[in-house]
C-alpha cells in the first residue's frame, strides 16, 4: 500500500551519495599521511605532487649518483680517516637516499631520470657544479693533491644539492618530499661546513 512513499524516500539518500563521495575525495591528499619519509624508507610519498616534486627528485637522483661516484674514489685514496670516513659515510646515506627518492618517482608512476640536460633546469638550481669532465680529472688526481681537489670539488656539488632543495621547499607541492628537501639543505650545509673546515686545517 506505501511503496510509492519509499521510493520517494530513498531518492534524496541516493543523491547524497555523491556529494559524500566528492567531499571524502576532495580532503584525501590533505589527510595523506603528514609523517615525513626517513631517508632510508622506501615507503610512498604522500600522494599529492607537482612537477616541482617529480623534477626536484629526478635532478637529485642524478646529483647524487654523480656524488657516490666521487665518494667511492675518496674513500679508497684519501689519505686522511677523516676524508675517507666522510665520504664512506656519503656513500651509504645517499645510496638510501635513491631508493627512497625513486620509490616515491614509481609510486606516481613516473620515471627516475630526465631526459633533458641539466642547463633547461639553471633556474632552478639544476645546473651541476660537477660533470663528466671534472670526474674524469678527479679520478686522475693522485698524491697530496687529491684530497683537496676531491673535498674543493665536492663542496661545490653538495652547494648545488642545497640550491635544488631550497627550489623544492618553496615550490613544491609533497610534504614528504619537501620534508626530505628540508633535511638535504640541512645536512648538505652541516658537510660543506665540515669539508671547509677540513680545506683549512
Amino acid at each position: 500500500m506505501s511503496p510509492r512513499p519509499r521510493r520517494r524516500a530513498v531518492l534524496p539518500a541516493v543523491l547524497v551519495v555523491p556529494l559524500l563521495l566528492t567531499a571524502c575525495g576532495g580532503g584525501r591528499e590533505q589527510s595523506a599521511s603528514s609523517d615525513p619519509a626517513s631517508a632510508s624508507s622506501t615507503a610512498p610519498a604522500a600522494h599529492g605532487y607537482n612537477d616541482t616534486d617529480v623534477m626536484f627528485l629526478q635532478m637529485m637522483i642524478a646529483h647524487h649518483e654523480q656524488g657516490m661516484e666521487m665518494a667511492r674514489v675518496a674513500a679508497e685514496r684519501a689519505r686522511s680517516d677523516k676524508v675517507r670516513n666522510l665520504a664512506a659515510a656519503v656513500v651509504a646515506t645517499q645510496s638510501e637516499e635513491v631508493k627512497t627518492m625513486g620509490s616515491w618517482l614509481r609510486s606516481w608512476s613516473k620515471p627516475t631520470t630526465n631526459d633533458h640536460p641539466p642547463s633547461v633546469h639553471a633556474a632552478h638550481g639544476g645546473m651541476p657544479a660537477t660533470g663528466p669532465k671534472e670526474i674524469k680529472t678527479l679520478k686522475r688526481t693522485k698524491g697530496a693533491g687529491f684530497e683537496p681537489a676531491f673535498l674543493n670539488l665536492f663542496v661545490a656539488h653538495q652547494h648545488n644539492a642545497v640550491e635544488m632543495a631550497r627550489m623544492e621547499t618553496s615550490k613544491g607541492g609533497n610534504r614528504d618530499a619537501k620534508a626530505f628537501a628540508k633535511r638535504v639543505q640541512e645536512s648538505r650545509t652541516d658537510q660543506i661546513r665540515q669539508m671547509l673546515g677540513l680545506l683549512n686545517g
